[in-house]
C-alpha cells in the first residue's frame, strides 16, 4: 500500500466512523484496564458481561482489593483464564494501592510491571485513557495490517512499528480503533467482506485476488 492509498484508507474510515472508541464497557481509567487486562483471549462481549456485575461491587483498586481473589473468581467466572485473571487483577490493585497511591499510572514501563498487562493492554490504557498516539495491535489488527499492506509484519511488534511508521499524524490516535472494528466486522479471519468493504481500493489483497 502506498502512501496515497494509506491517506484514502484512512479518511475514509474516519468518514465512516469520525469518532471510534473501545467496545468495553468502563467508566474510570482502572475500570478499562480491568477490563482489558480480562479481554485477553476472551471477547469484549463477555468481558462487558463480566464486568456489568463486577464494577458496581468494585470499580476501584482499593474495592478490588478488598473483594479478595477469589471474590473477583465469582464475578469473572464466565471469562476464559478466569483464576489467573482474577490473581492477576488482585495483585495489579495491591500494586496500585501501595505504589502508585491507587491510580493508574501513565508511563509504558510502570504499566507493564502490573501483573496480567503486557504491552497490549499498555497500549490500550495509553490510547483511551491517556489520548497518546499508541498501536495495539491484537489479532484483527495484526490480520488488517499484513492482508492490507498497511503494515505487514512478522510479529505483533512489527506490525505496531509499522503502523507508528505509516499512519498519517492527524490520524494516529484513532487508527487502531479503525483497525479493530474493521477486522472485526468486515476484515474478518476466514473469509473477508470485501463486498462491504469501504476501502478495497487501497487494499494489496483485494488488488491481487479480485475477480
Amino acid at each position: 500500500m502506498d502512501d496515497q492509498a494509506v491517506e484514502r484508507f484512512f479518511a475514509t474510515l474516519r468518514a465512516a466512523n469520525p469518532q471510534p472508541t473501545t467496545e468495553l464497557e468502563f467508566t474510570n481509567v482502572f475500570e478499562l484496564l480491568a477490563a482489558v487486562l480480562l479481554s485477553a483471549q476472551s471477547t469484549d462481549v463477555g468481558v462487558n458481561k463480566a464486568t456489568r456485575r463486577l464494577f458496581p461491587v468494585a470499580n476501584t483498586p482499593q474495592r478490588m482489593l478488598a473483594l479478595g481473589i477469589d471474590g473477583i473468581a465469582g464475578y469473572i467466572r464466565s471469562v476464559g483464564l478466569y483464576p489467573t485473571k482474577a490473581k492477576n487483577l488482585w495483585n495489579t490493585s495491591r500494586i496500585l494501592v501501595e505504589q502508585h497511591g491507587g491510580r493508574v499510572p501513565r508511563s509504558r514501563e510502570a504499566l507493564e510491571a502490573l501483573p496480567g498487562v503486557g504491552r497490549k493492554t499498555a497500549n490500550v490504557v495509553l490510547n483511551v485513557a491517556f489520548g497518546e498516539p499508541t498501536m495495539a495491535v491484537d489479532t484483527h489488527i495484526f490480520r488488517v495490517g499484513n492482508r492490507t499492506g498497511l503494515a505487514p509484519g512478522r510479529t505483533p511488534l512489527e506490525v505496531e512499528q509499522g503502523l507508528l511508521r505509516r499512519v498519517p499524524a492527524p490520524y494516529r490516535v484513532d487508527a487502531h480503533h479503525w483497525l479493530i472494528l474493521h477486522g472485526r466486522y468486515v476484515c474478518q479471519a476466514r473469509r473477508p467482506l470485501c463486498e462491504r468493504c469501504s476501502v478495497t481500493d487501497c487494499c494489496d489483497w483485494f488488488q491481487s485476488n479480485r475477480p
